[in-house]
């Protein structure tokens, strides 16, 4: 008979309970906790994962061929000598070596050695899915870290959690799942998205289990209050969300706090290969990051150096827990945010970010202005009848140069909507600093372009410009 390892033999579970502490245990933990002493932490636990980087082919080939040797990183101080790594990266190592990489550094293991795996993709939204590969030690970590930032921002004792996330093959509704039942108390719905489970029936449940959390993508939570409405279910009354813990980015949160009763709302920010990095606390002060876990790295989105303290950039996250399968170290997620400076009131020791402000690799720059179309939404929101839906299309017209169309939804009727269309552009342009055109049409008008009723993310930039 073959021997290999279950799931919780392949690691010292209480020992990760131990490491990575979450509710009171977190604060008794980190409160009062200094920086430098958070940095020892860091350093220790960024060696071992270094350490396990250097058996894998992958960061063998890559930091070799960046003339890199393991003499070279003695420390955390040394991280910037290691290159950036990216998805494309990883899907060049899946192309090579088919099917799953070679940046996993399951093949250099016995197969009677090898732990039980995670497996799952991302959704393919940018491109062919990349798999995503996860050993149990750092499935769990990932897990527990969903569930302290849920703790951290309140979460109430035997709550009701409904989530919105996609299952299938992305790793969204699964994990956060895994979270909720692992490391709470509370009774988890797994409704999925509007494909998965019905927009009617996702309201219905909720009113049915009485759900007092809603967890998900918040464009699609937004959504879910109009369609309770329209099947004569009150939010507020018939369904009492006391959280909404989603990812708001530049999302306007008047509108949705209030489409849902005056729910409390908590954003928290991380993707598919690292798990949750950062996450709002109870102070609503940006998110801290969770630096026991995770070395985050604030980068020049165009020149790749750090930039000072409250500056905007790529974030670049190191994995400090992932020393058994799909290390990650430097890993630029190309997502925009910028760091806060501001007191905090808790006095943990982590640094704390703004949240998610866009994507660098998804930005527009018209004559020298750099163009984040999430950042969008939150910008037309000061107009009352804008109904929070938008997308940006880009153009580029027979001379060569660049042009923005920002088309919105809005209540009021189509007769009158040409006389506001002044308004929207004065707006983005003292906004972001340049003219753009605006189109104004009815509500559900761009769901076909958006997506926002089958997609986690909806679509926000059409780029014309290279057809």
């Amino acid at each position: 008979m073959s021997s290999f390892p279950t799931y919780f033999e392949a690691f010292d579970y209480q020992q990760m309970l131990t490491d990575y502490p979450l509710g009171d245990d977190m604060l008794s933990r980190f409160q009062g906790m200094s920086r430098d002493v958070l940095h020892v932490l860091q350093n220790q636990r960024f060696m071992q994962v270094v350490d396990r980087a250097w058996q894998i082919p992958f960061y063998q080939r890559i930091w070799g061929n960046a003339g890199v040797t393991p003499d070279d990183i003695r420390s955390l101080d040394d991280i910037e000598k290691l290159p950036l790594i990216s998805k494309s990266d990883i899907m060049e190592s899946v192309e090579n070596f088919p099917p799953i990489g070679d940046f996993h550094g399951l093949d250099n293991l016995p197969k009677d050695q090898r732990p039980p795996i995670v497996f799952h993709t991302t959704s393919g939204t940018t491109g062919t899915p990349q798999p995503l590969l996860f050993g149990p030690k750092s499935r769990e970590v990932q897990s527990l870290l969903v569930a302290r930032s849920y703790r951290f921002m309140g979460l109430k004792p035997a709550s009701t959690i409904q989530s919105c996330y996609g299952h299938g093959m992305i790793n969204g509704g699964h994990y956060i799942r895994e979270a909720v039942t692992h490391y709470t108390n509370s009774m988890f719905l797994s409704a999925g998205t509007g494909v998965e489970t019905r927009s009617s029936q996702q309201v219905s449940l909720m009113k049915t289990f009485g759900v007092n959390v809603l967890v998900g993508f918040v464009d699609y939570i937004k959504r879910l209050a109009d369609v309770a409405r329209e099947e004569g279910i009150e939010p507020g009354k018939d369904i009492n969300i006391d959280m909404i813990i989603g990812h708001f980015g530049m999302e306007s949160r008047e509108s949705i706090t209030k489409a849902w009763g005056n729910a409390e709302l908590f954003d928290w920010y991380g993707v598919g290969d690292t798990g949750t990095i950062a996450a709002e606390g109870p102070d609503h002060n940006g998110m801290y990051v969770w630096e026991d876990a995770h070395y985050l790295e604030i980068l020049d989105a165009d020149s790749n150096q750090p930039v000072p303290e409250g500056g905007t950039g790529n974030m670049v996250v190191t994995c400090l827990f992932k020393d058994d399968v799909y290390p990650i170290i430097r890993f630029n997620t190309h997502d925009i945010t910028q760091t806060l400076t501001n007191e905090a009131e808790l006095d943990l020791p982590f640094k704390r970010i703004r949240g998610f402000m866009g994507r660098s690799d998804n930005m527009v720059k018209l004559r020298g202005i750099n163009i984040y179309p999430q950042g969008i939404g939150p910008i037309l929101a000061e107009r009352p009848e804008f109904l929070g839906e938008f997308i940006c299309e880009a153009n580029r017209d027979d001379s060569g140069r660049d042009e923005m169309l920002v088309k919105a939804e809005v209540s009021t009727i189509a007769a009158s909507r040409d006389s506001l269309i002044s308004y929207y552009e004065a707006i983005l342009k003292r906004k972001i600093g340049i003219a753009v055109a605006v189109e104004l049409v009815g509500e559900g008008e761009l769901t076909p372009f958006t997506q926002v009723d089958i997609r986690q993310k909806p679509i926000r930039l059409i780029d014309k410009r290279f057809d």
